[in-house]
């Protein structure tokens, strides 16, 4: 049986689209099976509303993992980004069965915006000291399904998810190249969760930013 300190999840988004090809998925795909002494669980999610409320927190019971990584591509960006927040509300963007949300928003979580507290500036600067990738911050992981299966994660445990959105396949970076990066994003995410758990919990509470209509609530 597996445990938390065993497990990192890592999912991509399957065709949709334009995308033919996810490079989400296939960038997941070729992950190793360990990472930094985790057990690397990857999962293709369908482009599907009703499929990640189903899925993702059945594989957040089954594994009760150390660290939830979420991939998805995006076409207006040339650059790896680390997505900071997901938003509850505003999925109005019809998914590949032509359906949204009801009330188009997340059925699970109560603040409107929930922000990782994994620090993504690390991340970035991480990535950046190899010329291969060139990484940035997001704030806006665009109301569809990306965004929506981070809201999702995030409202189960902020300390321990992260998205990550990639570009298309060759766009400039091939699916090894991007394999790589993600296993990057993967070590410096534990580190940083080591990191937190090496303070005291006051610390660790403290660092837990959930914004209700943009001000800061209680943990939930």
């Amino acid at each position: 049986m597996m445990t938390e300190s065993d497990v990192v999840l890592v999912t991509g988004f399957g065709p949709f689209g334009e995308h033919a090809v996810n490079a989400s998925w296939e960038a997941v795909s070729l992950l190793p099976g360990t990472i930094a002494g985790c057990t690397i669980v990857k999962q293709e999610i369908p482009v599907l509303y009703r499929q990640v409320e189903e899925i993702v927190p059945r594989l957040w019971h089954r594994y009760n993992p150390k660290l939830v990584v979420h991939v998805g591509v995006s076409s207006a960006t040339r650059e790896i980004q680390i997505e900071t927040c997901a938003n509850k509300k505003g999925y109005k963007r019809a998914d590949i069965e032509d359906t949204c949300p009801a009330n188009g928003q997340v059925c699970y979580g109560q603040a409107d915006t929930i922000q990782t507290s994994l620090c993504a500036r690390t991340i970035c600067e991480r990535l950046n000291q190899d010329s291969t990738w060139k990484a940035s911050i997001s704030n806006d992981p665009g109301r569809y399904l990306c965004e929506f299966i981070y809201y999702v994660s995030l409202s189960h445990n902020n300390q321990r998810t992260l998205f990550v959105h990639v570009p298309p396949l060759n766009e400039p970076f091939s699916k090894s190249q991007l394999a790589r990066a993600l296993e990057e994003i993967v070590k410096c995410a534990l580190e940083l969760i080591g990191d937190t758990e090496g303070h005291s919990a006051h610390f660790a509470n403290d660092s837990v930013r959930i914004y209700k209509n943009g001000r800061a609530a209680a943990a939930f």
